[in-house]
């Protein structure tokens, strides 16, 4: 009997195709996802597919054979007339996940007559990999004042204690706590405040009420009390604002093409290590067919092949990366580069970064960027670990454009000690910083476990004087931290630790809490000493410090 050739499928597979296709999950079991055929090639007569699994993060799009394909199952694109552009995306576009997101925030915002219509928002199901709800809600999202801030009349009631847990909630809870909605409220606020009828809450007045905090029967639980009067988070119309998609870098999702959609370079040779890229990165043309793609570790200069490299080693004379150390602790040391002074540095530093983020475009005017990368010493010289980049001057307070631990140096700690550091810088600033937003869906992490640990750590350490409850505002803690206020507002609500009770705003540290914050901080090993930091801010509204 002939066996079928499996390289030849009976039926044509073409771009835009849509079928189940064999990968390992995370415990290295079969599963089939669907997924979508962005590209088909022929190597010596064998056609290979570039897939992008549904719903599945796009770092985990690959080439695969024709034999983890479930052609049975296979859809073909639909053919749709062309309709007219709308929200900047033309209707007959080939959709994607990422796509169909920033659609329905698009279409959130929208007016009401768009939802009479009897138009439906697109809510994929989420995996394992899935793209993370950084680019749906992040972190510093406008977020809607702490319940009651705008409403005076709402009521509601709660009892002293609520020994909440600190274990983070399912992924389906999460997504209903931070979903915005459509009719002006988030769920945030209707989850932890739910209306009561027959008791009115009291208005209380003062711009810079007290946050109380004091110690009951159990002496590792405590309470906050958060009185309501600090400056309302809500437009001037009550309705919160989506999350902003525009920033100094950026992508815009609607001139996505199949090109930039798929990862265009192999594998890259970093020093001692080899980086499989997650995202497609715009490296000269050339250069993307190569197997290895060489750079020298110290100048991030690109070579295409392991002798050219060995011929510029020869003649590079940086062992670490330009411009001026600012902060050394043991083998940690933070270099700040201009990127006007060091313009082809920080042009290679972006090209590499790019392999790495997928929510920001790249600039090749780096002129108004200031970049620290983090390097770890060791004889052969200072080593990248990761970097952050940062607008001279921003409008928004930004104190963070890109962020990226390389992911050799990932789930060590680096990534914190990275945005600690952003925060460190804007304490010497004398401002309050965010990052630039959308987060990546691993940034997003970070930021609120930064967030989370570094509001934890202050609420604890707060000391009763004269018997009395400690007090401390949420402008105070932001002053503290140098984190925006809105991003400590947020942060409680994530943490679901708002509760109203006898016309206060109280935060219930649980002993679980307590204890999970305790656990959390004995792993983090690596923190910012400020006493190691040398650096002066500049004003760089004066264009000749330029």
């Amino acid at each position: 009997l002939h066996e079928p050739d499996t390289s030849k499928p009976f039926v044509e597979i073409t771009e835009g195709c849509r079928l189940p296709v064999l990968r390992k999950n995370q415990e290295h079991e079969d599963e089939w996802p669907l997924a979508e055929i962005l590209s088909v090639k022929d190597i010596s007569g064998k056609k290979l597919y570039y897939v992008h699994y549904i719903d599945f993060n796009k770092r985990l799009d690959e080439w695969v054979t024709p034999d983890r394909l479930d052609i049975k199952k296979l859809q073909f694109p639909k053919k749709e007339a062309k309709t007219p552009m709308k929200n900047g995306l033309p209707g007959s576009r080939p959709s994607s996940p990422e796509r169909d997101v920033k659609k329905s925030l698009d279409l959130h915002v929208q007016s009401a007559s768009a939802t009479s219509r009897g138009k439906t928002l697109p809510t994929p199901k989420r995996k394992a990999e899935s793209v993370s709800l950084a680019t749906q809600v992040t972190a510093a999202t406008p977020v809607p004042s702490l319940p009651g801030f705008v409403d005076a009349s709402q009521a509601s009631v709660y009892p002293a204690m609520r020994d909440s847990s600190f274990s983070i909630k399912s992924r389906d809870e999460h997504e209903q706590l931070t979903s915005l909605t459509t009719n002006g409220t988030s769920s945030i606020q209707r989850h932890l405040i739910p209306p009561q009828p027959g008791r009115k809450r009291k208005s209380c007045g003062g711009t810079d009420e007290m946050v109380k905090m004091f110690q009951n029967n159990s002496p590792r639980c405590s309470t906050v009390y958060l009185l309501p009067g600090e400056d309302s988070q809500d437009s001037s119309d009550g309705i919160p604002c989506a999350p902003r998609m525009t920033g100094s870098l950026v992508s815009d999702r609607s001139h996505d093409d199949i090109v930039t959609r798929m990862k265009n370079i192999d594998c890259i040779e970093l020093g001692r290590h080899r980086l499989k890229p997650w995202y497609f990165s715009p490296y000269p043309q050339e250069l993307t067919s190569l197997p290895i793609l060489y750079l020298c570790e110290f100048c991030l200069k690109y070579l295409k092949s392991l002798k050219c490299l060995q011929r510029h080693l020869t003649k590079c004379n940086l062992r670490h990366p330009p411009g001026n150390e600012i902060y050394r602790k043991g083998t940690i040391s933070f270099f700040e580069i201009d990127g006007r002074k060091n313009k082809a540095y920080s042009q290679n530093l972006c090209l590499l970064a790019k392999c790495f983020l997928d929510h920001k475009t790249l600039y090749y005017d780096t002129d108004p960027f200031l970049f620290y990368v983090m390097t770890e010493y060791d004889s052969k010289g200072f080593h990248i670990v990761g970097y952050f980049s940062k607008e001279k001057e921003s409008t928004e307070d930004y104190n963070v454009a890109c962020i990226l631990t390389l992911p050799p140096y990932q789930r060590r700690g680096y990534g914190k000690l990275l945005i600690e550091f952003s925060y460190e810088l804007s304490k010497v600033e004398g401002k309050t910083g965010t990052p630039e937003k959308p987060l990546s869906d691993l940034g997003l992490l970070s930021y609120r476990s930064y967030w989370s640990q570094t509001i934890l750590e202050i609420l604890m350490d707060l000391k009763s004087e004269n018997g009395e409850r400690p007090q401390i505002t949420i402008n105070e803690i932001s002053e503290i931290t140098s984190v925006k206020k809105e991003d400590v507002i947020s942060t409680l609500q994530y943490l679901n630790l708002i509760n109203y009770y006898k016309g206060q705003y109280i935060l219930t540290l649980s002993e679980d809490i307590v204890e999970g914050h305790e656990r959390a901080m004995q792993k983090r090993h690596l923190r910012i000493d400020p006493k190691c930091l040398h650096f002066t801010p500049k004003d760089w509204s004066k264009r000749g410090k330029w």
